[in-house]
């Protein structure tokens, strides 16, 4: 894995939770792990990863993830071994 990628990863894991992670750095820890992404309606994506389906939303108009979705991600990432 990438410095960037375990850079993100313990961002994502940090408590209490980051906000100033980028959602495109968390798609690309994603990416890197695997992850299929398919578009939705909206800010809506679809990740399939670890054999199941999420959908989040993309942030906008900034570009930084809430901190809701990124507590999720490390649920999410927790639940399927992946740490940092």
């Amino acid at each position: 894995m990438k410095a960037k990628h375990r850079k993100t990863l313990q961002l994502i894991f940090k408590r209490p939770v980051s906000a100033n992670i980028k959602w495109k750095d968390i798609e690309a820890l994603l990416a890197e792990l695997g992850a299929i992404f398919e578009e939705g309606e909206g800010s809506r994506i679809g990740v399939r990863l670890f054999g199941e389906r999420k959908v989040f939303h993309r942030p906008h108009p900034t570009p930084n993830a809430d901190k809701g979705a990124a507590a999720n991600v490390r649920e999410w990432l927790k639940a399927n071994g992946v740490e940092p």
